[in-house]
């Protein structure tokens, strides 16, 4: 199982890649409008009503300014992962991301919500991936050749 590690850390960083990539610009509409088939969001208020029920703690204001930070996390966070460029960093930025994201479901919801949506497993697998010795085919990779 050794010999396939290359093949498995890339299928684990496009899928983590993907996975943040798709979330977050599902807030800004991309994939369609809200209510549209497969489109949790569909836009940033949509998106933000969801937000405030997470962080219903916070004034409207500061939680709609972590929502936009952990847009802007998922979405660079993915970008980087997909495309293996300090994937290391990326890795560990997305798993502290989706830890935080876990905890707050998990206060505002109960545990059960972030367990049905495997959020901490995500995380875990994004932690696992900051761990690995090297990342074969990606920029860090080719980077280090020069």
């Amino acid at each position: 199982m050794k010999h396939q590690q290359p093949l498995l850390q890339l299928y684990l960083r496009w899928a983590l890649g993907a996975s943040y990539l798709c979330a977050g610009l599902d807030r800004l509409g991309v994939w369609g409008p809200p209510g549209g088939a497969r489109i949790s969001w569909g836009d940033w208020q949509h998106f933000m009503t969801y937000a405030y029920q997470l962080m219903s703690f916070l004034p409207y204001k500061m939680a709609e300014f972590f929502a936009a930070v952990a847009t802007a996390g998922e979405i660079g966070f993915g970008l980087l992962l997909v495309i293996g460029l300090w994937t290391r960093l990326a890795a560990l930025g997305s798993g502290i991301l989706l830890l935080l994201f876990g905890l707050s479901m998990a206060v505002a919801f109960g545990i059960q919500s972030p367990l049905n949506y495997s959020v901490f497993t995500a995380s875990a697998a994004s932690f696992l991936l900051s761990t690995l010795s090297g990342y074969k085919w990606s920029v860090d990779a080719l980077r280090s050749k020069q």
